[in-house]
């Protein structure tokens, strides 16, 4: 990600996801989702860095340096959200009001 705080449309693919994969827990176990999940993520930038490096050699000398860049990126969003549930704990977890 950029220096710059993300646009709406970053926020509207978030979503996407999250909604996604909160529909796939109606019919799995959350853990599985959240498996599925990473790994099609793990894929996907794969792929960008296939995408970006133009060639297999080019791919392979960069592995290192991608692997740095998603797992330290990975890292402090994770970070963040798990201190935003916890801030907001009883918020987010609460039971579904019915109509």
């Amino acid at each position: 990600m950029s220096n710059q705080p993300p646009g709406p449309e970053f926020w509207n693919r978030v979503s996407a996801l999250i909604n996604l994969s909160n529909d796939q827990c109606d019919t799995a176990v959350s853990n599985e989702v959240a498996a599925s999940t990473m790994y099609a993520s793990a894929r996907f930038s794969a792929f960008i860095v296939a995408q970006s490096t133009g060639n297999a050699d080019n791919m392979r000398a960069e592995k290192e340096h991608a692997l740095d860049y998603f797992t330290d990126q990975f890292r402090k969003m994770l970070a963040e959200n798990i201190d935003d549930f916890a801030q907001n704990f009883d918020k987010y977890m609460a039971p579904a009001q019915q109509p």
